[in-house]
């Protein structure tokens, strides 16, 4: 029997180096852990971010050595005459619901029951010191235009923001940066600085599109600050063809969701739409809690809260009213059929991220991921079945060279994902490893 030349293109790639460059004092791996906003609307008496320290020690100790964080720029440097607010700002949440409790009470993320103010500044800087403190560097993005504002008791930080017009937006969040970045390096912190991102996921934000002017104003702030990475966020890129992705990106900071069964089940219970006639429709009913008020009788968040954010009412009802368990064996009883797809997808994702960054020459970061957004006590995420999606993710990612990579969205002091300390441990130590 005779061997057949099929060619190069048949030949295994690998292993794969780093897909860019990054500088020398930083870690060689960043194993994340997703902070978001949530490091200052969960920051009241008792909560989980009201001791910056111990959140930090938590941490470290089990394994990571990055924080992704919102750290609200526009609100602390944007220079939009809001810079009172931002030293006393009032925290709170979605606020409270018509029929009792608060809404958002039962999600993720929204969960907020507020009911404090803070110094942003001050909490900052705290946040700063106890990084030093435990070895973890941050990446700072904003989600400004997404939501943090909503969680303000105060319309004045998103009323200030939403002034601006959109054509300017990108050149605002980049001046707020540089004031920023003058104000972290006053205070000796720039070194702890793994990334900048003008903003999350500019792709489902209230900005242009990224190649109307976000990409650019990522190339002037790069140029300002040559010693940094910047970049700005993608929430889904175009995987299928990268190459609309603009160029002038210092790192590939992108996200991984595979929704899948997931997204089936939310496109049946129709949760994600707004204003429609037959809701919650039959399927949805089907799932509530027992004592699940009517949507009329639960009322719906300020209109300028649900204007600043980019969750709708169905969703907050939603989320809020439907039983978790139920929820979960929905999405237990049908995954099988999904599960080839989402093990692909995942995959697939990953590298054409990876490759895209090597094409650039950049870093890979993946900042979120990996199935999506679930209620606050549905358990699929953290399930074996969950976990094993993720460890899908992260092995990629590190068999393809990206530089950072979260464990999971939910891996985070505010989620209950949090209490599952041996398997983040495992997982930190394999990013940390490779």
């Amino acid at each position: 029997m005779t061997e057949r030349y099929l060619g190069s293109g048949t030949l295994p790639d690998g292993p794969y180096a780093r897909t860019g460059p990054i500088p020398p004092h930083l870690p060689d791996r960043l194993a994340i852990t997703l902070w978001d906003f949530s490091w200052y609307t969960r920051a009241g008496e008792g909560d989980v971010y009201a001791d910056l320290d111990a959140a930090c020690a938590e941490a470290a100790a089990l394994g990571y050595n990055a924080i992704r964080i919102c750290a609200a720029p526009l609100l602390l440097f944007g220079d939009l005459g809001v810079d009172d607010l931002a030293h006393h700002l009032e925290i709170e949440g979605l606020g409270p619901a018509a029929s009792g409790g608060y809404y958002g009470q039962r999600t993720r993320w929204y969960d907020t029951p507020g009911g404090y103010a803070l110094d942003l500044y001050a909490h900052l800087e705290a946040l700063f010191v106890a990084a030093r403190r435990h070895g973890l560097v941050l990446i700072l993005a904003s989600w400004e235009y997404q939501q943090s504002p909503a969680f303000a008791a105060s319309p004045r930080w998103f009323e200030a923001i939403d002034a601006v017009p959109l054509d300017h937006r990108y050149a605002v969040l980049g001046a707020a940066w540089d004031r920023m970045l003058a104000w972290i390096d006053e205070r000796g912190f720039r070194d702890l600085i793994a990334l900048v991102e003008l903003h999350n996921e500019v792709d489902f934000s209230i900005l242009p599109a990224p190649a109307d002017g976000g990409a650019a104003e990522v190339v002037r702030l790069r140029a300002r600050h040559p010693d940094l990475l910047v970049t700005a966020g993608y929430g889904k890129p175009p995987h299928l063809a990268m190459h609309r992705v603009p160029d002038g990106l210092g790192a590939a900071q992108f996200h991984v969701y595979s929704y899948g069964v997931l997204d089936a089940l939310q496109s049946r219970v129709d949760i994600r739409s707004e204003g429609s006639d037959d809701f919650p429709n039959a399927e949805l009913r089907a799932l509530l809690r027992a004592d699940a008020p009517t949507p009329a009788e639960y009322g719906r968040p300020a209109e300028w809260k649900l204007r600043a954010t980019v969750v709708t009412d169905q969703m907050v009802y939603g989320y809020d009213w439907v039983d978790a368990a139920a929820w979960d064996a929905w999405l237990d009883a049908e995954y099988p059929r999904y599960a080839e797809v989402m093990h692909r997808e995942i995959e697939s994702r990953v590298i054409a991220i990876a490759e895209w960054a090597r094409w650039q020459g950049v870093p890979a970061v993946i900042g979120e991921g990996w199935v999506g957004y679930t209620p606050l006590h549905g358990g699929f995420e953290e399930s074996a079945t969950g976990r094993e999606l993720a460890e899908h993710g992260i092995r990629t990612a590190l068999d393809r060279g990206v530089w950072g990579v979260v464990l999971c969205s939910n891996a985070a002091p505010h989620h209950p994902m949090w209490q599952l300390r041996d398997w983040q441990r495992a997982m930190t130590a394999l990013v940390r490893s490779r």
